[in-house]
């Protein structure tokens, strides 16, 4: 007799297929090069989240083989690719989900502009309007640290704790976001490389010019709360 499938097997399925089908986005926008970054996905209803196993190629994701791991990074034994290893990045990304419990979706990128302002350890400044309506403010540096063990995770928390800006830019390292869900995460990753690029070449140009923080907050305030259809479509980027 076939087992049950229970609304916990139907919400991994899903983030699965999701998590699976994210990672395109990652090459489609041209964030990762060969096998680096990551996204993951929060199992909603469960301790549970889902992410990419290590060192394999884009093109050869699916929703089996991604990684089922408890909020420790343990990988969950006996689940669909189980047999393979996790991200290396695993550790930071148990480590938000344990410490934020409102986000549901973590993305890595080595995308080239928010990696040359990370290797410069400089926070991005808010100077254009579209970085006031995602991000609410410049976007943060954190502090450097070594893949291995969470304290990547630990540093992502400590600087986007109580910050309005969904990415984090780690010292020597690069890029991280959250979100909602796991495609909210991309977004943010996609937005985060426009804005990069954009205040790289402007600043080349010359000086730029600041947003006064009224105006910041009220660009903010606006597209969060009022642009689009709803809430629910604007934070996943519908």
């Amino acid at each position: 007799m076939e087992a049950m499938v229970t609304d916990i097997d139907e919400a991994i399925a899903q983030v699965r297929a999701d998590v699976a089908r994210l990672h395109g986005e990652l090459v489609r926008y041209g964030l990762v090069v060969w096998t680096g970054g990551n996204v993951s996905g929060r199992v909603p209803g469960a301790d549970l989240f889902v992410i990419k196993p290590s060192g394999v190629s884009y093109d050869d994701l699916a929703p089996e083989n991604m990684i089922l791991c408890d909020l420790d990074g343990n990988v969950v034994p006996g689940s669909a690719g189980s047999d393979r290893s996790p991200s290396s990045d695993t550790a930071a990304h148990a480590y938000v989900y344990r410490n934020m419990p409102e986000v549901g979706g973590v993305v890595h990128t080595h995308s080239t502009y928010a990696v040359a302002w990370a290797a410069r350890g400089e926070e991005i400044p808010c100077v254009i309007t579209a970085m006031a309506d995602e991000f609410g403010g410049p976007i943060p540096v954190g502090p450097f640290a070594i893949i291995g063990d969470d304290s990547i995770g630990r540093g992502i928390v400590q600087t986007l704790r109580g910050h309005r800006s969904r990415a984090v830019l780690m010292q020597n390292h690069g890029p991280f976001t959250i979100g909602a869900s796991a495609k909210d995460a991309v977004k943010a990753a996609v937005m985060l490389e426009d804005v990069a690029r954009t205040v790289h070449i402007a600043r080349a140009g010359g000086e730029i010019l600041p947003i006064p923080q009224a105006a910041i907050d009220s660009l903010y305030d606006r597209y969060q709360n009022v642009y689009g259809q709803s809430s629910d479509e604007r934070r996943s980027g519908a």
